[in-house]
């Protein structure tokens, strides 16, 4: 097994936990935020930028690299480490969530999806045999079960559906697989947590090296997402990475490590950083407010990143109101600086075992940077 988690310590007052994933590039501090390289590129940021915000692991797209490039290309030239000359960890997801989202452009059966380009209109095929050669091609470290996603409001049957699916396509993934990648399974059932338990139950018999809880942050209201969480986590085995998919917001974060997940990507800090917002420690910035325009402070006065350490607000406000390029790029590695320190912190309350206490005052500050409750991440 190319990868393993060396778990630390576990905090007496909630279920999270403390750990190392040893990966063939480096030991990743766990819980972890992987920033997403989609298209093997943190958007605006070089790869040095990646790793002096504190990234170690971070991910990429099949279904994008798999239309453009090609993985052939990809492999030939080294895979996403020669590609990209990322010294740390990758990890690629399948392209199950991607191909769910070209809602017009994609036609799923038993066995793949058929679907269009939306760069040239191109068809094209994915199988969970092919997605995990194109990830065997891509080589990264960590890769993903091909998996059926249903969204927020599908009826019982395609939730079964797409759950069952799952289940049969990992199976046809593990027997495809023959590289020594680590293969992740991923536990879907939406909202429903019987559909959830009988998810988890049969990937857990497929014996994979990590698991994820994929199918949250597709629609739903906050609250039903953290109900997932409550009880999610826990239905994955102890000794394996937990891997939540796509989420998101700090405080979403903050309360999934509280429940045991140990590795989370999402988009946010890029996508925030490309459309002027700023997240800080006391929520969330939008630079393009005319009160910045003369202010000499920081994004964030509690931050150390170099973005913060260099520029006012006023600075990067002209910037993005002139649609300079280095706007996005300064808040972009503030934002990504942000979510690594979050991480550190956390990791350091669980080390000193002060989690409990710090993540009580974490909510007492009553701060968010989603927005209201029960908005979707």
């Amino acid at each position: 097994m190319s990868i393993h988690l060396e778990l630390i310590t576990h905090d007496p007052a909630t279920s999270a936990r403390r750990g190392q994933l040893h990966t063939p590039h480096g030991i990743v501090q766990t819980p972890v935020f992987m920033p997403v390289g989609t298209q093997a590129t943190v958007k605006s940021l070089t790869w040095d930028d990646v790793w002096t915000t504190g990234s170690r692991l971070c991910l990429a797209n099949t279904y994008h690299l798999f239309l453009r490039p090609g993985a052939e290309v990809v492999q030939a030239l080294g895979g996403l480490h020669g590609f990209t000359s990322w010294p740390g960890a990758f990890l690629t997801d399948s392209g199950g969530f991607q191909v769910f989202s070209l809602e017009g452009l994609r036609k799923v059966d038993d066995d793949g999806v058929r679907f269009q380009s939306h760069h040239d209109g191109s068809y094209h095929q994915l199988t969970p045999e092919r997605s995990i050669l194109v990830q065997e091609q891509l080589g990264a470290d960590i890769i993903m079960c091909f998996d059926d996603v249903a969204g927020w409001g599908v009826d019982d049957a395609r939730l079964r559906q797409a759950m069952g699916r799952s289940l049969v396509w990992a199976r046809r993934c593990r027997d495809a697989h023959v590289t020594d990648q680590a293969l992740f399974g991923i536990v879907q059932g939406g909202f429903d947590r019987a559909c959830r338990e009988e998810s988890a139950a049969g990937m857990v018999e497929l014996d994979l090296p990590g698991y994820a809880l994929g199918g949250l942050s597709v629609g739903e209201p906050k609250e039903v997402m953290l109900e997932v969480l409550s009880y999610g986590p826990a239905l994955l085995p102890e000794g394996k990475p937990r891997y939540l998919m796509g989420v998101g917001w700090p405080e979403d974060i903050v309360a999934a490590v509280s429940a045991g997940v140990d590795m989370f990507d999402c988009v946010l800090p890029t996508r925030l950083g490309r459309t002027a917002a700023a997240l800080t420690s006391t929520g969330r910035v939008n630079i393009r407010n005319a009160r910045y325009e003369r202010d000499e402070s920081p994004l964030d006065a509690d931050c150390d990143c170099t973005t913060c350490q260099r520029h006012s607000r006023a600075y990067i406000r002209h910037l993005v109101k002139a649609n300079e390029i280095l706007g996005a790029r300064l808040l972009t590695y503030h934002n990504v600086s942000f979510y690594q320190r979050l991480m550190r912190d956390i990791r350091a309350a669980l080390d000193a075992g002060t989690y409990g206490a710090w993540a009580a005052a974490f909510w007492a500050r009553g701060v968010t940077w989603a927005g209201k409750v029960g908005a979707s991440a």
